[in-house]
């Protein structure tokens, strides 16, 4: 990348790893799966018994590449730090957040932004 990280574009890279990270197929046993069909008895039952589960495709081999990439960077930061800065990646509410780390919205968005200041710094300096 021949222009200079920024904050912003910090960001942007961390959400498109967390929206990478969501689109991987799930993990765990594929060969313990029933081979008898679910009993459904009447048309009330089912309907809506389930959510509806609509994924996106695979992500491609460079968004993988690219999230790859980010996850090294993460090593650099504290682990307060990872944990806000991977739940903004996430989309997670600051409510939530704030819940969680115990400190204030203004607090958590300081150590927000100078993770990501830090993180470019990082960058610009490789």
């Amino acid at each position: 990348m021949g222009e200079k990280w920024t904050s912003k574009m910090v960001a942007s890279r961390l959400d498109e790893a967390a929206a990478t990270m969501k689109r991987l197929p799930a993990i765990g046993p594929r060969d313990m799966k029933s081979l008898w069909p679910p009993i459904i008895q009447e048309f009330w039952e089912a309907y809506g018994w389930d959510e509806a589960k609509i994924r996106l495709g695979s992500p491609s081999a460079d968004a993988i590449s690219r999230m790859d990439e980010c996850m090294l960077w993460l090593r650099w930061l504290e682990k307060d730090q990872i944990q806000l800065v991977w739940a903004r990646a996430e989309r997670l509410p600051w409510k939530v957040i704030l819940e969680r780390m115990g400190v204030s919205r203004a607090t958590a968005w300081r150590l927000w932004s100078s993770s990501l200041s830090e993180l470019a710094v990082r960058l610009n300096s490789r």
